[in-house]
């Protein structure tokens, strides 16, 4: 027996393509979130696979005690594409990042200068250091105690941080933010409170950590979701789309962090997998290029979602081809309905946000017909 821990759709899936999912009755139902993110350019791109097929047939793992080709191409390309200098960690997944990001930086920590900060609404894992950092007080309460010295402040409240770090600055030695937050509603980062993370980043010399678990790689029509508001992250956490379907993270140390892990401080039976970083590389080959598409096809989205007549709509809100839809009632139908108009919903923050994550290839074709089911179902 499975341990119930999710509320699984009711469908028996036959095959997946694009932005479809198909199940063995013959129905097509039209997924919107591509696997929470995870799906970039969609179900079972043949190009993707084939060179995932290409490795596996030449091996599946090798071990940490070998080094992949594809790993020092992919890791050299996500540092290239910071414009900085750095090193890079494979993990399995986008927590496991979080966790040698918070390795690193507490081993940094001393008795004067070992503060966490994090913001209510993040959202940066589920594993108990990354808890120790999670915005959700629902998802952390049962766990407690966590890691000390862990300390959350309201998302986008300039006043707020400016006053704490004008007096106690000097003992925070991180900080954790989503440039745009995920499972917290699809909210961005403010141009005015970035502004002032930079500046006490400076001041208060802080290591700042971008997560682009979920709203980077392009996600939002920049490779990093910081690009928009100009952060110079220390260092950077990736996971979900970069291994094109199959389980991959990285932690990317940049500048003065590259060497602050050294051997033996951390590791990974099976990260990198072999046949992941083939799919990462495939990735970076591509989304880099897609950007422009990804910032026009988001517009369009946009526009089109703004044009709908409905009052169940609060708000509209997103950078690319991450969007939220936040209603102005919680609606716990809203994911059933949209499933019998064979639509498939990721409905987040209490049944109140619609989260889009589509595939970033899909079509403005794709994106009408969504747009047509959305009209019916508001």
């Amino acid at each position: 027996m499975i341990l119930k821990m999710y509320d699984y759709y009711k469908m028996d899936i036959d095959y997946a393509e694009g932005i479809n999912i198909y199940t063995k009755d013959g129905k097509k139902y039209i997924d919107t979130f591509s696997g929470i993110g995870v799906l970039a350019l969609g179900h079972s791109n043949k190009e993707l696979i084939e060179r995932l097929k290409n490795k596996m047939d030449r091996y599946m793992h090798l071990s940490n005690y070998f080094l992949d080709e594809d790993a020092e191409w992919v890791a050299n390309k996500l540092i290239e594409l910071t414009g900085e200098k750095g090193s890079v960690f494979f993990t399995n997944s986008g927590t496991e990042a979080t966790e040698a990001a918070l390795k690193a930086i507490k081993k940094l920590a001393t008795k004067d200068k070992r503060k966490i900060i994090y913001f209510n609404n993040g959202f940066h894992g589920r594993t108990l250091g990354a808890l120790s950092i999670n915005g959700f007080e629902n998802l952390k309460a049962p766990f407690r105690p966590l890691i000390p010295n862990c300390q959350e402040f309201v998302f986008n409240d300039v006043e707020g941080f400016k006053d704490y770090m004008e007096f106690h600055g000097d003992e925070v030695l991180a900080v954790f933010v989503e440039p745009i937050q995920g499972s917290g509603g699809i909210v961005p980062l403010t141009q005015e409170f970035a502004d002032v993370l930079s500046y006490y980043q400076k001041e208060k010399n802080y290591i700042l950590v971008s997560d682009e678990i979920q709203a980077g790689l392009g996600r939002t029509g920049k490779f990093y979701s910081y690009e928009h508001c100009n952060l110079k992250p220390d260092i950077i956490t990736i996971g979900k789309a970069i291994g094109g379907g199959l389980p991959l993270g990285a932690t990317i140390f940049l500048n003065d962090t590259a060497n602050i892990l050294k051997p033996g401080d951390h590791g990974s039976t099976f990260a990198p997998n072999p046949i992941a970083l083939a799919g990462a590389r495939f990735v970076l080959e591509n989304i880099p290029n897609m950007l422009d598409d990804i910032k026009e096809k988001g517009k369009y989205f946009m526009e089109k979602l703004n044009s709908l007549e409905s009052f169940e709509i609060a708000d509209i809100r997103g950078k690319g081809l991450m969007i939220g839809i936040e209603l102005i009632e919680s609606s716990p139908d809203l994911k059933q309905r949209a499933f019998e108009k064979n639509l498939l919903l990721n409905v987040i923050s209490n049944n109140s946000v619609i989260r889009l994550l589509p595939a970033l290839n899909i079509t403005y074709e794709e994106i009408d017909i969504i747009i047509n089911k959305l009209e019916e179902l508001l």
